[in-house]
């Protein structure tokens, strides 16, 4: 199973615009066109409200708060448990799905994002879960980076926020520059 395509997943809902019906829908890739056919009205609450829980969990883990990450998380999983089985059509199609035949698309999706942003958080720690750094976006991120250094979610937050700060700082330089004496006028 690929854990950090599940915990990708997890992040994919937090920061989905879940509106109505036709945005939970842009939430399934191709390979999901299943569920994003069989998703139903009833769906969307769940959703909603698993993405709020969820970008609790970033935000625990943003500020250090570890121990309800991982509270919140253990309460996700039991909320939609993983129950792993073997699906597919033939010997070159075999892959595991996370829970039973006939789960409706909010279990199916929700215990595969629950279970891999547990692993992830068991294999590298909360301080890995980020909310981005730039206040307009809010987007959440998983910390790929070798030194758990990153602060925001993408290239474009990062260079948005750099070049409002320098814009800042060349503002607050010319605000501090002592005004230019005025020249004295010619004595006649």
């Amino acid at each position: 199973m690929n854990f950090d395509a599940y915990a990708r997943t997890g992040v994919e809902l937090v920061n989905a615009r879940l509106d109505d019906l036709d945005g939970l829908r842009a939430l399934f890739p191709d390979e999901n066109a299943w569920m994003r056919d069989e998703v139903a009205e009833r769906d969307l609450a769940i959703f909603r409200r698993a993405q709020k829980r969820l970008r609790d969990v970033f935000e625990y883990g943003t500020s250090g708060r570890d121990g309800e990450a991982v509270a919140e998380l253990n309460t996700l999983l039991e909320a939609f448990p993983v129950q792993p089985r073997i699906s597919g059509h033939d010997s070159s199609d075999w892959h595991m799905h996370v829970t039973s035949r006939g789960a409706s698309v909010s279990a199916e999706y929700l215990a595969g994002a629950v279970w891999g942003l547990s692993v992830w958080l068991c294999e590298y720690g909360s301080a890995r879960f980020g909310v981005c750094a730039d206040e307009r976006c809010g987007n959440v991120y998983l910390d790929t980076s070798s030194n758990c250094c990153r602060r925001f979610c993408s290239e474009r937050c990062a260079t948005r926020s750099h070049v409002a700060a320098h814009r800042a700082r060349k503002r607050a330089a010319v605000g501090e520059q002592p005004v230019p004496a005025q020249p004295l006028s010619p004595v006649s």
